[in-house]
């Protein structure tokens, strides 16, 4: 049994320990399936990668990515992760400032910008629809929103790679402090077939202990009750939505350009978020650093 490298990342971290776990096997050539699943299962993060040769021409590299419990086609922060981790280990380099990521989404663009300790990937989102808007477009979304003032736009379920519910709220004070209904928006998921409920709120004034002003625009919650998961630290795919909407919505508005997110003190991280409108294009990344470089062993079948 050849040992394979493995990586252990840290993703979307302001600072190490502060983004979202993600295991990223390096070479998974002559893996099936069942073991990608078996070891995903139990690696027990919340998403394992597996990186491949790509079948696209187009393609830079190909990735799997693996619940403990399933497949999945797309998520946010696998996707940067595993960008790079195909970076740090050389089986990918870009060109004109892009890698191409295949995955069960497609082929996706992933800018490169800067370089070592600085480098930050954005991946491109997938494509945005909004399905439903509205307080009254679910008649479980007003429990899942319970106890907490609604903000400028209202709630809306759009789908782009994953589907959620967004809502932004009124204060940035009142989206930290909030105590949410996890089995009512538990309940949403379930009905609505989404992720769950992700709410969102724009800084006002200053917000800090010292009186300056953050170096954030949004601060971000994610709440992904539809896959068993309380709150998310950081949540690629869910800003890349809320991103879209805000520039749907207001397109000539304050934050349609782009902004900085805050998401993940809540629960004792702290994840950066960037999220650039390019031509139409919403862009959501950041950095990601590697905790734990080695090598796996692994003859799970």
């Amino acid at each position: 049994m050849t040992p394979i490298r493995y990586l252990h990342l840290d993703v979307f971290a302001a600072s190490h320990g502060g983004g979202n776990h993600l295991g990223v096997v390096t070479d998974a050539r002559g893996w099936n399936d069942a073991r990608m699943q078996r070891f995903a299962r139990w690696n027990n993060l919340v998403e394992t990668t597996f990186l491949l040769p790509p079948d696209d021409p187009k393609a830079s590299y190909r990735v799997r990515i693996f619940t403990p419990h399933k497949e999945i086609p797309f998520a946010g922060h696998p996707s940067i992760g595993s960008a790079h981790a195909a970076l740090e280990c050389g089986l990918a380099a870009p060109v004109d400032g892009l890698l191409w990521q295949e995955c069960g989404a497609g082929v996706l663009p992933i800018r490169v910008e800067g370089n070592g300790a600085d480098c930050r990937l954005l991946l491109q989102s997938p494509g945005e629809r909004v399905l439903e808007t509205g307080h009254d477009a679910h008649p479980l979304l007003g429990a899942a929103l319970g106890g907490i003032g609604s903000g400028i736009l209202p709630p809306a379920l759009v789908d782009g790679g994953r589907r959620w519910w967004l809502a932004e709220v009124e204060s940035e004070s009142a989206l930290r402090a909030w105590q949410p209904d996890h089995s009512a928006i538990g309940a949403l998921a379930k009905a609505s077939d989404s992720m769950g409920l992700c709410a969102f709120a724009r800084v006002q004034g200053t917000s800090r202990v010292d009186g300056n002003q953050p170096d954030y625009q949004l601060v971000v919650r994610a709440f992904p009750a539809g896959v068993g998961i309380v709150e998310d630290p950081a949540s690629g795919a869910a800003n890349g939505l809320i991103a879209a909407y805000i520039a749907q919505a207001e397109p000539h508005g304050p934050l349609a350009g782009g902004y900085t997110v805050s998401q993940g003190r809540e629960i004792g991280h702290d994840a950066c978020l960037i999220a650039h409108m390019v031509d139409g294009a919403v862009w959501i990344g950041g950095r990601t650093h590697v905790i734990v470089d080695g090598h796996l062993h692994w003859d799970g079948r």
